[in-house]
Formats: structure tokens, C-alpha cells, sequence
């Protein structure tokens, strides 16, 4: 009942905002219709694979290799090293590209409704069900369906994914004839599958049918010669409307690539669109960052790079702000300054614009992860009539440290701020509920099918 009653609140919550929309087809063969948020890559699309390091020229001969067949591949690797990317290409580079490309993650889908994401249903198998719909599957025919993060698929959907893998043939819930399919699967996971399949949480079987092209994602660590590339793109990208790109100098490219990137591409890319909102059209410098607008790790490199030379890093946002010039407290290195790989360990004599406790290095270098907090300090911000010289340095930066934006003179993107902040929130959640839907919907006060669609639009990974 649990399930029926799950699949009838989906199915009608579908119904409504597609009517609303006023994109609800009608009757006859034209009545099934693509679930919301399926996502198909446009013809002209082109992915790109940003480096020339050799791990990158190498997955690039992979891929133009592997495009050519239409067998199973499948794609390994942390997340943010662009499995998703890969696959596209891999769509996009063989015979299939005429064809769509159809996503799906399956850690994302809750475990009643997953059946009918792949395979679809007829009209009247259960209650809610007013019209037939097509499954990735069947959307998916004649080209491209990409699996994201089938080590999260449930068992008893392993069992029948890989009969339709045999077979080439989908039955649609409720359905008494199976549909052929033509269809290229690709598959990614950040898991290990080979452990999943020891513990008993994959099949071994499905392992070895999925397993037909392997390829692995290398992480960005083990790659710094694309960093200086993908800086650069991705500031092309996130530049704003009207404004030229956000550019690296030569110290802050190689503080840049000395750093691990846990999150890869992903954590870089959103780094750059921060960058570029905060520092629009500027040249960007080790010492024109808060430590608090950066990474924990990424801090750390700038705190020791700081005190080797004796610099000090900017204390607010934005630069206009400060009535104290920078130039009393900073000497700007020459533009080809070489920057040594330091350790991930801060220098005890790092100075900083903070005295004592209200020192965020302290806290971000001391504390473990997880239970970073900064100290909260009590003040009133100046009114907006104010000068610049009575806004007071120390204030605003604790004030952005606590995340409390402030507007920079130029305006800013609210709009993507608010996307920004969503996500995070979004992200921070799962987390916090070890990915469990539910709870996470819960602790957001969304609605289950709400998530599940934010979910989906930020390629976040959920369970349950």
C-alpha cells in the first residue's frame, strides 16, 4: 500500500504540473510522454575535454576508439572528474549522435519509482497512472541512455537490467508485451564495483555484462597540467554579461595547481564562477582572496605562499571597501613570481589581518573537518549612507566569513547567488542524512517530490 500510495502522489503531482504547463499531450499514440527534467544533448552540442596532459590525450584517443562500437562501456572515477562528460562524447563522436542522449541517476530515483523511470508503464496499472509513459529506455531508443551511478542501483533492479541487457527487450509496468529496444548503455559510478560485488551489493553477473568498455576518469590531482587550461575555460564561461573573463597571475595559476582539488573539476569550476562574480574582468592574485572566500586546503596554501613573502592577504570584500590601501600592507609580486609546491601545512608565523581569536586561519587550520566555526562577534554594519572610511575592515570580513554576502559596487548576479546558495543548502543536507531523501526532505521542509527534481537539476546523489 505504501508503494501504491507513493507512485499515486508522484504520478499526480506529474500530472498537474504538466497540465498547468499546458504541455500534457493528448489522446492516442501521442499520449506518452518524456518524464520532466530528461535531458537531451542538442545536436550542435559539443562536449569538451579540457587539457593536454597525457592522461587527458589518452582518455581522448579512448573515447574516439570506443565511440565507434555500440557495446555497454563503462565509466569509473571520482565524482567531479566528468563521467557525464564522457559519456556525451562518447554519444556524440559515434553513430548514435543523430539520436538522443538520455540521463538518469539512479542513486537519485526513490526505489518504488525506479522501475517505471526505466522501463515506463501502461495506463491503469496503478492508481494514478492516467496515460501511458515511456521509461529512459524507450525515450532513449535509437540512441544514448547513460546510467549515473549504477552502483546504486537496487538489487532486485540489477536482476532485471541485466535481462534487458541480454535480451534487448523492456516490459513496461503493467504491460503484457515487451518492447525491442535499440539502445547504447553507458554506465558510471564513483564505486568500486569489484568491492560492491564482494559485499554482496552488486551482482557479479551484471558487473561483467556493464564491464564491456572500460574507462577511467584520472582525478585532477594527478593531472596539474590541465589546471591552467580549465582555469581559463571555465573563466570564459562564468564571466558575467558584458564583462571580460577573470584572469590568473602567474603566482596565483601555480598556488592553483598546487592544490589537491578533492571535488576535481566540479570543485574548480564552481570556484572560478565564485571568482568571477566576486572579481569580475580582474587580474586575480594571491593576495586579493580572503582566505574565507577559499577552500580549506587552498587557504592553507595561501596563508604558508603569504608568509614566505611576506604579504598579507586582503581582509574584506570587495577591495573597495577598504579605506586602507593595500599597497601599506602588500608588496604585489612581479607577474612571472614562481611559486614553489608547498605543503598543505600553515606557517606558525603567518600574519593575518585578525588578532587573536577572531582569527578565521586559526580556526580553519586547527579545527578538523566538519566542525569548522567561526567565531560570531557582535556589531552593527555601517549604514548604507556611509563612507568608506567608516566601514570598518575586520567587521566585513567576518561578516562574509559568517556568509552573509555583501553587494559589491558594481551589483551582482542575484539570481545565480540564489542558485548558489540553494545547492549548497541542498548539498549540506545530504550530507547530513547520509544521502537519504526523506530525511533530507524533511530537514529542508520540501516536499519529497520537490528534492527529488533539485536533485536532479544539481546532479546531486541521493538514496532512499
Amino acid at each position: 500500500m505504501v508503494v501504491i500510495y507513493n507512485c499515486q502522489k508522484f504520478y499526480l503531482y506529474q500530472f498537474l504540473t504538466e497540465r498547468l504547463a499546458g504541455i500534457l499531450p493528448g489522446s492516442g499514440a501521442q499520449g506518452a510522454r518524456q518524464p520532466p527534467g530528461l535531458l537531451r544533448m542538442k545536436s550542435n552540442s559539443k562536449p569538451h575535454i579540457i587539457g593536454e596532459s597525457q592522461a587527458t590525450l589518452f582518455l581522448r584517443e579512448l573515447i574516439k576508439t570506443l565511440s565507434a562500437s555500440s557495446s555497454t562501456a563503462l565509466i569509473t572515477g571520482e565524482s567531479g572528474t566528468g563521467k557525464e562528460l564522457v559519456a556525451q562524447a562518447l554519444h556524440m563522436q559515434g553513430p548514435r549522435a543523430s539520436g538522443p542522449f538520455v540521463p538518469i541517476n539512479c542513486g537519485a530515483i526513490p526505489r518504488e519509482l525506479i522501475e517505471s523511470e526505466l522501463f515506463g508503464h501502461r495506463k491503469g496499472s496503478f492508481t494514478g497512472a492516467v496515460s501511458d509513459r515511456l521509461g529512459r529506455f524507450e525515450l532513449a531508443h535509437g540512441g544514448t541512455l547513460f546510467l549515473d551511478e549504477i552502483g546504486d542501483l537496487p538489487m532486485d533492479m540489477q536482476v532485471k537490467l541485466l535481462r534487458v541487457l541480454q535480451e534487448r527487450c523492456i516490459l513496461p509496468v503493467g504491460g503484457s508485451k515487451e518492447v525491442p529496444i535499440d539502445v547504447r548503455v553507458v554506465a558510471a559510478t564513483h564505486k568500486k564495483l569489484e568491492d560492491e560485488v564482494a559485499a554482496g551489493r552488486f551482482r557479479e553477473d551484471l558487473y561483467y555484462r556493464i564491464n564491456v568498455l572500460p574507462v577511467i576518469t584520472t582525478p585532477l590531482r594527478e593531472r596539474p597540467a590541465d589546471i591552467a587550461a580549465l582555469l581559463n575555460f571555465y573563466a570564459d564561461r562564468h564571466a558575467l554579461p558584458h564583462a571580460k573573463a577573470l584572469r590568473f597571475s602567474a603566482e596565483m595559476m601555480q598556488l592553483m595547481q598546487s592544490y589537491a582539488w578533492p571535488g576535481n573539476v566540479r570543485e574548480l569550476s564552481n570556484l572560478v564562477d565564485r571568482f568571477s562574480t566576486l572579481y569580475p574582468a580582474q587580474l586575480l592574485h594571491v593576495h586579493t582572496v580572503p582566505a574565507c572566500m577559499m577552500p580549506l586546503g587552498l587557504a592553507a596554501l595561501q596563508a604558508e605562499w603569504l608568509a614566505q613573502n611576506g604579504m598579507t592577504a586582503a581582509a574584506t570584500f570587495p577591495p573597495q571597501l577598504s579605506s586602507a590601501p593595500l599597497v601599506s600592507q602588500v608588496a604585489t609580486p612581479a607577474e612571472d613570481a614562481v611559486v614553489s609546491a608547498p605543503s598543505m601545512a600553515a606557517a606558525p608565523d603567518s600574519r593575518s589581518p585578525f588578532e587573536g581569536d577572531d582569527d578565521p586561519m586559526v580556526h580553519l587550520l586547527s579545527s578538523p573537518a566538519g566542525s569548522f566555526s567561526l567565531p560570531v562577534k557582535a556589531f552593527s554594519p555601517a549604514p548604507l549612507s556611509a563612507s568608506n572610511d567608516e566601514i570598518n575592515e575586520v567587521e566585513q570580513a567576518i561578516l562574509l566569513a559568517q556568509g552573509i554576502q555583501t553587494l559589491p559596487p558594481q551589483g551582482m548576479s542575484l539570481k545565480q547567488h540564489l542558485v548558489e546558495v540553494e545547492r549548497s543548502l541542498i548539498e549540506q543536507a545530504l550530507a547530513r542524512t547520509q544521502g537519504n531523501v526523506s530525511q533530507t526532505a524533511k530537514l529542508l521542509q520540501l516536499q519529497r517530490t520537490t528534492l527529488i527534481e533539485k536533485i536532479n537539476k544539481y546532479e546531486l546523489r541521493g538514496v532512499g
